[in-house]
């Protein structure tokens, strides 16, 4: 339907043209509130009507007259209706409506996308420092950053996956102290534990490799261990390596891959963080209180003004960021969306405030965020908080071995990113219409079985009649259909892959009626035919939509 769409809109630009010069570039369809109510909608009446000092319904009255005079209105719609004070519902023929079935044969794993383009898109996600394992939040950051990603990619775009940590600071310090301590013998509880070392089982494996004198390698770093136990830079080094290797495995369970690992300590090696700071003094937004160095964000929206450099030197946690944002910049990425937990919410206006500060032609609004909040993991209904390996929460290694990567993607992007998120390990495991994931992925295997009944050649399907396509089930699942390319667009803008989710549930409650209502494999072929055509387009759709999400569509269940 969106071929019979393109000609729809043309007639409708070219015939408002002609009643008003420089009208048909603002020519566009809606969709209707109320379904009943048609499959397009056009409020041009009622925008024209003022310039033309015209009474909005007469208007209406000659623009329907002189839409359906044109030879795309005349082939696919069937009515024009006025509707209130002009709207125009426009209700098509069903040949028109059945046109998306060839559409979506025709295009195959393309369907719902739009021509390559070349704006480039960097998104930044998970970003979670080489300190423990990935928690179920980093799991739900990995999935939403990664459906993002193919929800950009389906809109043409050229998409940059990006993994930001720190390999230095106070953590990572942390963290190294705690291996030696782990190393020489000593264990939580021990008076010689500091309260703030971490107490995972995950410290004893680091230990015992690295007096194993072992090697790791991780996506961007490879580091053999000392064995010194005293050799505090090399534990660091090793931990820190060890670490990304491991969330290297469960990025890879998780079936998410990064284009690039951003170090935070390359801001201060390379001199960017110092280069930045020299910007904003120059640029006039800092000045000095109290023995720090303050930026002046408040000139930029922020509720007050925020400390760079305190009293002892150090620079505040923003600092950085203001530094590789300009770095992101720099590189040619002039659209950024960075996905981080609601902790984040503040950092937002400082950020934003150094880059306009800086005066390095950033524009406002630079960069998007996509904030999430933590994720609750409930069994038998009992909150589930701590893992054995992490010592103190439920690691995204632990959900994927208790259910699968399929569910725990599925049901990480169903809701909101912003809202709260209760992951119930029951539900997920169920085989039942009650999980969604199943619901979803059984509508395709059910689709690929009565295929597979048929045995014929599915690429013949393109050329099916379908105008035995006429029955209120095979019309409802023929709008679901319709409706996959708007979605798509509409979730990519608003970067809500839960709309997705939300979109495939629907379009396999339509199958699961349609499946109910009527026989696929009936003698009559022309109509068999017209059937396992709509069938054929469904499972493409499922499949095409569950690849946004990164959830596999089985051909058996």
């Amino acid at each position: 339907m969106l071929l019979v769409k393109l000609e729809l809109l043309a007639a409708l630009a070219n015939t408002l043209e002609s009643l008003s010069p420089g009208a048909g570039s603002k020519a566009a369809f809606e969709s209707p509130k109320v379904a009943a109510h048609g499959d397009f909608a056009s409020t041009a009446a009622m925008q024209l009507a003022k310039p033309l000092q015209r009474k909005p319904r007469e208007l209406a009255e000659q623009l329907a007259a002189a839409l359906q005079a044109t030879p795309a209105f005349a082939r696919w719609v069937d009515a024009i209706e006025i509707a209130g004070p002009g709207f125009l519902n426009i209700r098509l023929k069903t040949a028109a409506r059945q046109q998306v079935v060839r559409e979506v044969l025709e295009a195959g794993p393309a369907f719902g996308s739009q021509p390559a383009r070349e704006d480039r898109v960097l998104v930044e996600f998970v970003s979670a420092n080489p300190t423990g394992p990935l928690h179920v939040g980093h799991g739900r950051q990995a999935a939403l950053g990664d459906a993002i990603c193919n929800l950009l990619a389906t809109q043409g775009d050229k998409v940059w996956r990006e993994f930001y940590y720190n390999d230095a600071g106070v953590q990572i310090q942390t963290l190294a102290t705690s291996t030696q301590l782990r190393a020489k013998g000593f264990k939580p509880g021990d008076p010689e534990w500091p309260e703030q070392a971490y107490n995972g089982e995950y410290i004893a494996d680091i230990a015992a490799d690295f007096k194993a004198k072992k090697t790791v390698r991780s996506d961007d770093r490879e580091y053999t261990a000392s064995g010194d136990v005293e050799d505090i830079d090399s534990i660091r080094q090793f931990a820190v390596a060890y670490l990304r290797h491991e969330q290297d495995l469960d990025l890879k369970a998780f079936q998410v891959k990064f284009d690039n690992y951003y170090l935070e300590s390359s801001l201060y090696t390379s001199g960017r963080v110092a280069a930045t700071v020299q910007k904003l003094i120059d640029a006039g937004k800092t000045y000095e209180l109290d023995g720090a160095l303050w930026l002046k964000s408040t000139d930029y929206g922020d509720d007050k003004d925020r400390v760079m450099r305190k009293g002892d030197g150090t620079y505040t946690y923003f600092v950085p960021d203001v530094a590789y944002h300009i770095a992101k910049w720099e590189r040619g990425f002039h659209q950024v969306v960075n996905i981080q937990g609601t902790d984040h919410h503040g950092t937002i206006a400082r950020v934003r405030a150094g880059l306009q500060a800086a005066g390095v032609g950033i524009p406002a609004g630079y960069p998007d965020y996509v904030l999430h909040t933590m994720v609750r993991v409930v069994r038998g209904g009992e909150e589930v908080k701590i893992s054995k390996r992490a010592g103190s929460y439920v690691t995204l290694r632990d959900l994927i071995e208790w259910t699968s990567t399929d569910a725990v993607r599925f049901f990480l992007l169903s809701r909101k990113p912003d809202t709260e998120y209760t992951f119930d390990i029951d539900l997920a495991l169920a085989q039942n219409n009650d999980n969604p994931v199943y619901y979803v992925q059984y509508a395709h295997a059910r689709i690929c079985s009565v295929l597979a009944a048929w045995g014929g050649d599915a690429a013949s399907l393109v050329g099916a009649d379908l105008s035995p396509l006429e029955s209120p089930a095979s019309q409802a699942l023929l709008l679901q259909l319709a409706k996959y390319p708007a979605m798509l667009t509409a979730a990519a803008k608003d970067f809500a892959p839960h709309d997705v989710t939300f979109y495939l549930r629907e379009l396999a409650a339509s199958y699961h009626s349609y499946y109910d209502a009527e026989r696929i494999l009936v003698d009559d072929e022309p109509v068999k035919r017209a059937r396992l055509a709509l069938v054929a387009a469904t499972a493409r759709v499922l499949h095409n939509g569950l690849a946004v999400l990164g959830v596999s569509a089985p051909q058996k269940m």
